[in-house]
């Protein structure tokens, strides 16, 4: 127990430090650039903060346990939109770009959609894992592609990185951050498990809560920075990105490896949640194009109930 303690305290340090890499090789690059930090947190940061849950979901199914695998997406999600943009919000109210409002949240809404019909077979087979996984290529793609052509991809940066630091340097800070994020992500989550294992927890438990928490370690360490540097637009794009990879690239690149099994009727509660949380959340973006505060509240009190729920129905 005291060595599953250190690697929590030692992958929280990781996480902390890669963060505040990550954020800054990130914003410095996009202005380098002339990138907008949202594409950079929608693809680059998404990827790199995603790395966990692929890391988890392919030894989890490989590994048959693909409960574990299937919680730790539908759990992840969850906690990006109400742990991680929650406490975003409350810290600093991020703006939402319009352009995200029009292209984004739609492929959101049908990418989280997409996840219980796919699993009304009790599978995610390979010919599905295909679709997903091109759909994350195809998103990637249309993501530059759209950068290249808005006019809003000019937005000023915060003169926080220094012009005379090369791409290269901003590059390697970027991947220096990556790697200790992920690096932190997996140490936590080793440790958090052993505990909660310990403590008698279900497997699909441990994949909603502890391991969906670990795993987005990455996305709350990156959009929480994010947010206290002013860079809030990287923060709604890391989740918002996150979550679509989590689905199409996640699942695509596991299902790819080996089929995922769930059942469709043991996770009608986590996956009807899932879709709650995403369409408030979408709801709130759209209003105003920002999230104020007390719907950071309401996101919170979201995510903890299901937390509540989910252990009371293990």
């Amino acid at each position: 127990m005291l060595l599953d303690a250190g690697l929590l305290l030692l992958g929280g340090l990781m996480l902390y430090f890669g963060a505040e890499w990550l954020v800054r090789g990130a914003a410095g690059l996009a202005r380098a650039l002339g990138v907008a930090p949202l594409v950079i947190g929608l693809t680059v940061v998404s990827y790199g903060t995603s790395a966990p849950e692929l890391a988890v979901n392919i030894i989890a199914s490989t590994s048959g346990s693909s409960e574990l695998a299937l919680g730790n997406v539908v759990g992840s999600n969850i906690a990006n939109i109400g742990l991680i943009l929650g406490l975003t919000a409350l810290i600093a109210p991020p703006s939402v770009d319009g352009s995200l409002i029009r292209r984004e949240l739609p492929l959101l809404v049908l990418a989280t959609m997409a996840l219980p019909l796919v699993l009304l077979d009790s599978v995610v087979g390979r010919i599905d894992a295909a679709i997903f996984a091109a759909g994350a290529l195809l998103f990637t793609y249309a993501a530059f592609k759209w950068a290249g052509r808005d006019p809003n991809t000019a937005d000023e940066m915060p003169e926080e990185v220094p012009e005379t630091r090369s791409r290269l340097l901003l590059s390697g800070l970027l991947i220096v951050g990556l790697v200790a994020l992920v690096g932190g992500g997996k140490l936590f989550v080793t440790g958090a498990v052993q505990i909660a294992l310990v403590l008698g927890m279900s497997e699909r438990l441990v994949g909603l809560t502890i391991v969906a928490i670990g795993t987005s370690l990455p996305e709350l360490a990156a959009s929480l920075v994010a947010a206290l540097r002013g860079h809030s637009e990287l923060a709604v794009g890391n989740v918002v990105g996150s979550n679509i990879f989590n689905i199409l690239l996640i699942l695509g690149v596991t299902g790819l490896i080996h089929p995922i099994a769930g059942s469709i009727d043991a996770m009608k509660f986590d996956l009807s949640v899932l879709v709650a949380v995403t369409l408030v959340c979408v709801l709130f973006m759209r209003r105003r194009r920002v999230i104020t505060r007390p719907e950071g509240v309401v996101l919170l009190a979201c995510y903890f109930g299901f937390i509540a729920a989910a252990v009371m129905l293990r």
